[in-house]
């Protein structure tokens, strides 16, 4: 959580267009907020405050996500930013229609599925190696997403929505225990990057907690693209001097620390960043108790995990007088989807296939696996895609991990909304910020499989050519006889899909309020022997769980930093952000009252 001075956030309004004033202004209330007029729901005060501001100035969602999302670029620089990417998913109030954007990034055109093979002796490179490199860095998507956005749904320039992050980068904001963490954390492979220690090791140390954090490179970047567009990002300086830091890496001939590996190159070109483009896909949709659930389709993994899941649960005739059944039912069901996660989707997959995976008839054939009183041996197999019954194929692969990433919810009047959730991957993304322009690059590609993990099956997410690594994340709207009912997402690596499903079986099967939804301890069962658990749920849950045969391996202190907003009818709001996780969130209302 990043706190501004209030004298800063009150000022951000002079950096936007020109707007009638409402009367009654923006208010943030803490990790919760009701009423109504617009809300906004983010990890960060400060970017929640921008948000908010552009709604109360007559912006719609489409507008104040962008806003928000760049000022996350800026107070949440190891989570996203203009040097990643992540996926876009819009509800249009007026055309009933939702649909995405994917910024994911993508792979060089010259890339190969032994892209992270090391030539020297045939073996993977160190995930850490593959990581602190020019390797892993893809062409980053956040800049096409916004302008793309901006110009299908929104009603400002994209030039103004970037003033306020602009602003936010010049005057700085207050360094907290978690972003003091998040540079201790990633020191040493900092360190060996002048411009990456200049903006985050003053000193040689991380940043003093109450000490302010500028960044005037990015500032000049945002007003770059404002003056010029997205063009002025993927061709001409920028884009020539992303591509010489991933194919000269500007290693430092007086780094801070060590580091254990050689820093690579990469073969990222001006011509893939020429070439980008962040294209509008079809949502999924699946329904679930007579909502319909929409989210992201390939090279997400998202949508299709989150609908087969949920789809499984309904075969399951779950009520919440049982809880424990539900949370059984819930971890079977994320371990059944993520194994054919595992074997069947990746950037490329047949839409036919997507398609059966999110379909009523494969979650009978899956849920006919799960027993209401013996867990299941994990890792379960996948199922059978071209039979029927409940006949497995051949065991999967290994768990995905991940921790990075962040997600923004954003909701207007009109009844509009923005689920979004971007990302640069690992805390720090790939450790090199680009020399005069103030953004860390993305370490992206590493989210494809270094080698097939679903042999003697193919793995459908090896690298390829200018291809786009599969992701976890899983922005996600919920509708009630066409109109919207809620809207959520979370960062969290591989954990994302199953902390949004546990957000929609607390609030959809066991009945929580959104915010106890988002707040009940959180476990995560991606099909591997033991389950990831925060220590509340282990505590609360763990006895009669293991009692069923689930097992736990060690606890984490925490699984995502979700947000959320729910609406209530007649124009209401209640947005939603993580009452402790990750410092906190930050959920905002246009009018507290009506």
């Amino acid at each position: 959580m990043r706190i501004l001075p209030v004298i800063a956030v009150a000022s951000l309004a002079s950096t936007l267009v020109a707007a009638p004033a409402v009367a009654s202004p923006a208010t943030t209330n803490g990790p919760t907020a009701y009423g109504y007029g617009g809300a906004v729901a983010t990890v960060d005060p400060t970017a929640t405050a921008v948000g908010l501001d552009v709604l109360r100035r007559g912006g719609n969602a489409v507008d104040a996500a962008i806003a928000t999302a760049a000022t996350l670029g800026v107070t949440e620089p190891f989570s996203a930013g203009i040097g990643g990417g992540g996926f876009f998913v819009y509800h249009d109030a007026k055309r009933h229609t939702v649909s995405t954007i994917d910024g994911r990034e993508a792979g060089p055109a010259t890339m190969t599925s032994t892209y992270f093979i090391d030539p020297a002796d045939g073996q993977p490179y160190d995930f850490q190696e593959a990581r602190v490199s020019g390797l892993s860095a893809g062409v980053p998507g956040t800049v096409a997403t916004w302008e793309t956005a901006s110009k299908q749904w929104g009603t400002r320039p994209l030039s103004s929505l970037l003033r306020p992050a602009a602003t936010v980068a010049d005057r700085g904001f207050t360094v907290d225990a978690t972003f003091r963490q998040q540079v201790a954390d990633n020191a040493a492979a900092f360190g060996q990057f002048d411009a990456t220690s200049a903006l985050y090791l003053p000193g040689g140390q991380p940043p003093a907690v109450g000490s302010t954090q500028r960044n005037p490179d990015l500032a000049d970047t945002y007003r770059l693209i404002a003056d010029r567009g997205a063009g002025a990002f993927y061709r001409g300086a920028v884009a020539a001097d992303i591509v010489r830091t991933v194919q000269h890496p500007p290693v430092s001939a007086h780094p801070i620390g060590t580091w254990a590996y050689p820093i690579r190159p990469g073969v990222l070109t001006t011509a893939d960043l020429a070439t980008y483009e962040a294209p509008r896909r079809a949502p999924t949709r699946s329904d679930f108790r007579g909502l319909s659930i929409y989210g992201m389709s390939t090279p997400s993994s998202g949508g299709t995990a989150v609908s087969e899941a949920l789809n499984i649960l309904e075969q399951s005739g779950l009520s919440a007088a049982d809880k424990t059944k539900v949370l059984h039912y819930y971890l079977e069901a994320s371990a059944l989807s993520f194994a054919d996660r595992g074997r069947y989707v990746g950037a490329d997959t047949p839409q036919r296939v997507l398609d059966k995976l999110a379909s009523d008839s494969w979650a009978r054939q899956r849920a006919c696996q799960i027993s209401p009183s013996k867990a299941l041996t994990k890792p379960v197999p996948p199922g059978d895609i071209n039979a029927h019954g409940c006949t497995p194929a051949s065991v999967g692969g290994p768990t995905e991990q991940g921790q990075s990433t962040t997600n923004l919810t954003v909701a207007d009047k009109w009844g509009n909304v923005v689920e979004y959730t971007f990302t640069i991957e690992q805390i720090g993304g790939n450790a090199m910020v680009v020399p005069g322009r103030g953004f860390l690059l993305n370490n992206e590609l590493t989210d494809f499989n270094f080698t097939n993990t679903q042999a003697p099956a193919a793995d459908p997410n090896l690298p390829g050519p200018s291809k786009r690594p599969r992701s976890s994340m899983s922005p996600t709207i919920v509708l009630k006889d066409g109109k919207p009912f809620l809207a959520l997402g979370s960062p969290g690596g591989a954990t994302i899909i199953t902390t949004v499903l546990q957000i929609l079986v607390n609030r959809l099967i066991l009945g929580m309020s959104l915010p106890d939804a988002m707040a009940a301890p959180r476990a995560s069962q991606r099909n591997s022997a033991g389950i990831q658990a925060e220590p509340a749920f282990h505590t609360a849950y763990g006895p009669a769980l293991e009692a069923l045969g689930h097992t736990f391996g060690p606890d984490v202190p925490e699984l995502g930093a979700a947000t959320a907003i729910e609406f209530t009818g007649h124009g209401g709001f209640i947005a939603s952000a993580e009452p402790t996780r990750r410092g906190t969130g930050s959920a905002g209302v246009v009018h507290p009252n009506r």
